[in-house]
């Protein structure tokens, strides 16, 4: 099986390391100091279930997809905000059988993938994971199962997807197998949003937000208006959704941050916009009411427009 990773960060790494390490051949698409540190050094992922390392000839980083041709599977590791370059990335790879899979966080991204390379070349995917990018070819997994799910847009079973299945659980990963994909993408949303908007804007990690009263009365409050965008939005989640969740959220490491946190801590420019920016505009087209994550967009908003003029960029929104 041939793949290509594209944006080889937490999780392209993560996924694509453990698909390299069983064998397969896997090509990284990387940039910088990290697609140097991946030529010559390798891929080192360390976590809580211990680390392994993939050497540089077994991952073969290129900076220019134009190296690598046409693969079985593309998994797509980029942010939301990246995708538009991505995009631009995947002609050379997306060949008559090439299925391309996206694990954005976010409901939009199957769809600006479609508008690319065609609905039929993607299987829309969801990742349980956190991760991060430690420095140049190095990643680590913080916490979560390391689970990937994807399915067929349409939820029909496919020899594609079973294959992908396969060669990820031979590599010692869990793989999800929802019945809608599309609620799986949504489960997501609304696990990861209110997490993120209310990680960064009180800058506390996942076992402050969940013990505090407060916080975890607005982690429910933000959860509750996603479930109700879904129902909106025609999406069938389970009735116990919030709850479930917040069991879920119960279950992650106390010291876990969301990537949207990190990345708002450190100035860089964040997916504040795919996340709350997406709940907000959705329930003023649906009609539905998201005062809770209206406020986290509005007030990281201004922070997130803050950073951007001190990096010397326009306003990321």
């Amino acid at each position: 099986m041939k793949l290509a990773v594209v944006g080889a960060g937490g999780i392209g790494g993560y996924f694509g390391g453990r698909l390299a390490a069983a064998g397969h051949d896997v090509r990284f698409v990387a940039r910088g100091a990290h697609l140097e540190a991946l030529r010559h050094d390798g891929l080192t992922v360390e976590g809580p279930t211990g680390g392994f390392h993939v050497a540089p000839d077994r991952l073969r980083a290129t900076g220019d997809t134009g190296d690598i041709g046409a693969v079985d599977f593309v998994l797509l590791g980029v942010k939301t905000w990246q995708l538009p370059d991505a995009l631009g990335m995947l002609a050379p790879l997306v060949g008559p059988g090439t299925a391309v899979v996206t694990t954005q966080n976010g409901v939009r991204a199957p769809a600006e993938v479609a508008q690319a390379v065609g609905k039929d070349a993607v299987l829309p995917g969801s990742a349980r994971i956190i991760t991060q990018l430690e420095g140049p070819g190095h990643v680590r997994h913080v916490g979560g199962l390391g689970s990937l799910a994807f399915g067929e847009w349409d939820n029909r079973p496919s020899d594609r997807v079973e294959r992908l299945r396969t060669a990820l659980a031979d590599a010692g990963v869990t793989t999800d197998e929802p019945q809608d994909i599309w609620a799986e993408l949504w489960a997501k949303f609304l696990f990861v949003v209110p997490l993120g908007g209310l990680g960064a804007i009180t800058d506390a990690p996942i076992g402050t937000l969940r013990t505090r009263p407060g916080t975890r009365r607005m982690l429910v409050a933000a959860m509750t208006e996603i479930q109700h965008l879904a129902e909106a939005a025609e999406v069938r989640l389970p009735d116990d959704i919030v709850a479930t969740t917040l069991a879920i959220v119960d279950r992650q490491p106390g010291a876990g941050t969301t990537s949207l946190h990190r990345d708002m801590a450190a100035g860089r420019r964040s997916e504040l916009d795919a996340w709350t920016g997406s709940v907000v505009r959705l329930g003023a087209r649906l009609g539905t009411p998201t005062p809770v994550n209206g406020f986290l967009y509005d007030v990281l908003g201004l922070r997130e427009a803050l950073a951007a003029e001190l990096r010397g960029e326009g306003d990321a929104r």
